[in-house]
């Protein structure tokens, strides 16, 4: 019976020895691992260490719970959605650029085999070196560079000079461009633009010194007649006070600086940097020949070929032009705004080490059209906001009254700089300001975030060139009436 037993128990090692060896060469079910098999064979592994029990059941338990976690599903959200805070959008900026890049690229080659090349610079030069007398808004702007006055008035007799002052300033332009016929536009606005920097500027200089008067007079009544001691130390420092910054040289450096809000005491920078000034020249002088080649080549042919379908009123074919005349209009205005805003006034302020750079803000990034206005000429904003729109809150009007006052104020002077030189009158630059009023309102209450900065570039994108093509085609039909007439 002993051997009987013992003869069962090695055919029954045998076949269990003959059911794991053919086990090793089986596949595992759902995908695991032959490792991670309990049954997978020890033999045919030449490179294990001694001692090594890849088929024991600890081995088998630990794979069999690195394979769980491994293929274990999580909650995950979609990079593209909002949930998922997922920002790193590198590649597809990218792309757009790349596609912008290659899409101008084709209307260039376009351009260029319809049109040839139409790029000449002596043409615009050409516009001022004709004879002496073709520099009228030249010698309009160098004569209001050198007006100056100076004395000591009463308190109304120094208001109304001071009104008569400005209203010539403003009128004069006006006059010269009206009358003399080789005032060009492009001179004529550019005229036009010098004479209401300086108007906005004497405007606030008029009101600081007024401040500070009054200011002075307060202290005088309220203060004790200053100690010798004081008036020396006074002297030593460098900080100049009322009135000692009424001079002939003080005036003239604001009207040069690059703000139109006057202060006693502009920040300086230490010294010039030449590195710094010569590269906002180059600048200056790059986008100043590109500007102008980018009109002569890209704008000038759109605009003539979109004359006819204003004259049918063709809506379909005035839309295309529209939509076709949006792009290097709006490249062209980006161009200019950094030509201006940040070559040019730094380069100035360089020049006269002037501190406060803040010349734009993020406009870019607005979310809303106040948010634009507010950013993206800082000079201009502050001068509104120092010297038109708290005042009228002092007076007692409400925000919307002089929010209204000041978009106002910035409607006319946007067509005071665009109709005068063209000498006709269609306002359309007013309402396009005075139409900001009900988008900043439609905006700021239903569209947020990236939908309210898709619009205020929407509205800068289209707005502009149907403005320019109601003007162009308002000019030409004007100076062709008067060529029949």
């Amino acid at each position: 019976m002993a051997d009987l037993g013992a003869a069962g128990a090695t055919r029954r090692r045998r076949r269990a020895t003959f059911a794991a060896g053919r086990g090793g060469s089986l596949v595992p079910m759902n995908g695991a691992s032959a490792a991670a098999c309990p049954s997978a064979g020890t033999a045919g592994h030449s490179g294990d260490t001694p001692g090594q029990k890849h088929g024991s059941p600890e081995t088998a338990r630990v794979n069999s719970k690195s394979e769980k976690h491994t293929w274990r599903s999580e909650k995950q959200k979609s990079l593209l959605s909002s949930e998922s805070g997922y920002n790193n959008y590198r590649g597809i900026l990218n792309w757009c650029v790349v596609m912008l890049i290659l899409s101008n690229a084709r209307l260039f080659l376009e351009n260029l085999l319809r049109h040839g090349i139409l790029v000449d610079p002596i043409q615009v030069v050409s516009l001022f070196l004709k004879d002496p007398y073709s520099w009228p808004a030249a010698c309009m702007v160098i004569g209001d560079i050198f007006l100056s006055l100076q004395g000591s008035f009463s308190e109304p007799v120094g208001l109304t000079i001071h009104c008569i002052n400005l209203t010539v300033i403003l009128t004069f332009p006006v006059a010269v461009v009206l009358t003399v016929p080789s005032v060009t536009p492009v001179g004529g606005a550019f005229a036009l633009g010098i004479y209401t920097i300086v108007l906005l500027k004497l405007y606030s200089y008029r009101d600081v010194n007024m401040w500070c008067r009054d200011l002075s007079r307060a202290k005088a009544k309220n203060c004790p007649a200053p100690s010798p001691v004081s008036v020396l130390l006074l002297h030593r420092t460098s900080k100049v006070c009322y009135p000692g910054n009424l001079t002939i040289k003080d005036m003239y450096y604001f009207a040069f600086a690059p703000t139109l809000c006057y202060e006693l005491n502009f920040p300086r920078s230490p010294k010039i940097r030449m590195g710094f000034l010569l590269r906002r020249l180059v600048e200056m002088l790059f986008f100043t020949q590109l500007l102008v080649a980018l009109t002569q080549q890209w704008m000038i042919p759109i605009i003539q070929s979109s004359m006819k379908p204003l004259e049918d009123m063709d809506l379909s074919r005035m839309m295309e032009r529209l939509l076709r005349l949006a792009v290097p209009n709006h490249l062209l205005w980006l161009m200019f705004f950094y030509w201006f805003f940040h070559s040019s006034l730094n380069f100035s302020a360089e020049l006269l080490r002037f501190g406060d750079r803040q010349f734009y803000n993020d406009w870019w990034n607005a979310e809303t059209v106040t948010y634009f206005w507010q950013n993206w000429n800082i000079p201009v904003h502050k001068w509104c906001l120092r010297h038109f729109y708290k005042p009228l809150l002092r007076r007692g009007f409400s925000k919307i009254v002089s929010q209204s006052a000041v978009f106002f104020l910035s409607a006319f002077f946007h067509e005071y700089l665009v109709s005068i030189p063209l000498r006709m009158f269609r306002l359309w630059a007013f309402m396009g300001m005075m139409a900001q009023l009900p988008l900043a309102w439609f905006v700021g209450n239903f569209l947020h975030g990236n939908y309210g900065n898709a619009a205020v570039w929407i509205s800068l994108i289209v707005g502009q060139p149907f403005a320019v093509l109601m003007y162009v085609h308002d000019y030409y039909v004007l100076r062709y009436r008067e060529d029949t007439d």
